[in-house]
């Protein structure tokens, strides 16, 4: 009898059990930080096929110094979302660690309790005995009872046979998940490592660069005064024109204005605007740009390098050498495009030294993109989010290097373009 009954119990509990058990939060979490390692994994493979300059002159080992710091910083902030990523597994592998500890003495105290029951209908297994029992009570009220009593007590029992099963079956569910957190976490430390290697290399190879360079120290010189007098030159053009479009800008709101205090309101007219800045579509499309700060997509398609960052900084490693950036520099693979980082209209397209730069305006914001073998847009075209604009420059006498110089402002004022950057 109670080995018939603890066959139903295991059929019973087989039945109810899922044929799949749902994926764990555990499961969750590792397979999303994969997900993203991924992304990041792919990116940085790409970027550094982006390495490819080898010449030996002044030009090209400044641009290649450039590039591989770039790349370093990349590396870094990879390792970084490594570490973060080996922080989450530990945490999660200690809130595993303590769940199973809690399951297993949960399961230790089931199976005592399963124990005394078995023992208990074991020594009560007759028929003849629980028939004796019902049958000897005083009253039929008792008798009722006893019956209740000795059929409810068949049923604890096969549910704490269940609960035995369940329970194991949730202590192995965790020791699996266990097991591959521990798994995650080695993979992640052994990603880490490697990319440490590789951060190594790079930057034995930019001190090598470094090195050379100093000892060119008159050809280094007199290369970054050209590429400042290039950038001069090139600033004052982008200035006049956000000049020239600010005046636009002040003069479309100074005729809206007008218009609107021509309006009469119950009769009365409406009190002119003192000062005029935007009109209401620059304003609308304004707020709208801002809203958008840092979901904005790269200027440039495919893989890229972000090579020189906005601001003044001195060149690591060589003295004397300091370097002001009224945007930032992007290295793509050639053949990459320029694109417009959110709706508006072309502003300008002009040439100088030979390559083309675009001025796009949204609303009091407008987004320069310079370096341009080629433009696809011209002067007083709508554009939208994405859409290319341009092919940028390859430069084949430095290894095909291809750079987007890039800059953000907020009318006269010069922003760094990375935090509205998606990135």
């Amino acid at each position: 009898m109670l080995k018939r009954l603890l066959c139903l119990s295991v059929f019973s509990l087989c039945a109810m059990m899922p044929l799949c058990a749902q994926s764990s939060s555990s499961d969750r979490l590792i397979k999303e930080l994969e997900r993203q390692r991924g992304i990041l994994q792919k990116q940085i493979a790409e970027t550094e096929k982006l390495l490819t300059s080898t010449k030996k002159d002044v030009g090209s080992q400044l641009n290649g110094l450039a590039s591989i710091t770039g790349q370093i910083e990349e590396r870094k902030r990879y390792i970084l979302v490594l570490n973060k990523d080996m922080a989450a597994i530990d945490g999660e592998l200690t809130k595993l660690e303590r769940q199973l500890s809690t399951l297993e003495k949960e399961l230790q105290g089931k199976k005592k309790e399963y124990a005394a029951s078995v023992q208990y209908l074991y020594n009560n297994r007759s028929a003849y005995n629980k028939l004796l029992f019902i049958l000897s009570a005083k009253t039929i009220s008792q008798t009722y009872r006893r019956m209740r009593y000795v059929r409810e007590y068949g049923d604890y029992q096969r549910q704490q046979g269940e609960e035995v099963m369940q329970k194991q079956k949730q202590v192995n569910q965790k020791k699996t998940e266990l097991a591959k957190a521990r798994s995650a976490k080695e993979k992640v430390r052994t990603e880490r490592e490697k990319e440490r290697n590789k951060l190594m290399a790079e930057e034995k190879s930019k001190r090598s660069i470094v090195t050379s360079l100093q000892k060119k120290q008159q050809g280094l010189q007199k290369e970054i005064n050209q590429k400042r007098r290039e950038a001069n030159q090139l600033n004052q053009r982008i200035d006049k024109i956000v000049a020239d479009e600010i005046e636009k800008s002040r003069k479309r709101a100074a005729d809206e204005a007008r218009k609107e205090s021509k309006k009469t309101t119950d009769g009365k007219k409406a009190a002119p605007l003192e000062k005029y800045t935007l009109s209401k579509a620059d304003r609308e499309l304004s707020g709208n740009f801002t809203g958008n700060r840092g979901k904005l997509p790269m200027p440039i398609t495919g893989a890229y390098i972000i090579t020189s960052r906005y601001g003044q900084y001195s060149v690591e490693g060589l003295r004397n050498v300091k370097l002001d950036n009224k945007g930032i520099d992007i290295q793509g693979r050639p053949g990459s495009q320029a694109r417009a980082i959110f709706n508006g209209k072309v502003a300008a397209v002009f040439k100088l030294n030979g390559l083309f730069n675009i001025l796009i305006r949204h609303g009091n914001y407008i987004s320069v993109y310079c370096n341009l073998s080629s433009a696809t847009v011209k002067q007083g075209d709508d554009v939208t989010t994405r859409q290319t604009i341009g092919q940028v420059f390859s430069d084949k006498a430095d290894g095909g290097r291809t750079v987007l110089h890039f800059q953000l402002r907020r009318e006269k004022e010069k922003l760094n373009p990375e935090p509205w950057l998606d990135k």
